[in-house]
């Protein structure tokens, strides 16, 4: 799953990963992404990461703000 990959070397607890994988997985079912190796899917995570960074900690508010930020309606 691509959210593993990129926070694999970073130093967060358990609880932060948690919810990034919540928000990751309910940004891929909002988009409709079933493939876990489609290339977009890493797009997601990385968008999904970066908006953990500034400290958003719903998983739901997460997903909205990526879906947002990738221009997708």
């Amino acid at each position: 799953m691509a959210i593993y990959k990129l926070i694999q070397n970073t130093p967060l607890g358990p609880d932060e990963v948690r919810r990034l994988v919540a928000a990751y997985e309910e940004t891929l079912r909002a988009l409709g992404l079933k493939k876990r190796d489609d290339p977009i899917t890493r797009i997601v995570a990385k968008k999904v990461f970066e908006i953990a960074q500034t400290g958003i900690e719903d998983p739901a508010e997460i997903s909205k703000l990526a879906i947002e930020r990738l221009g997708i309606h």
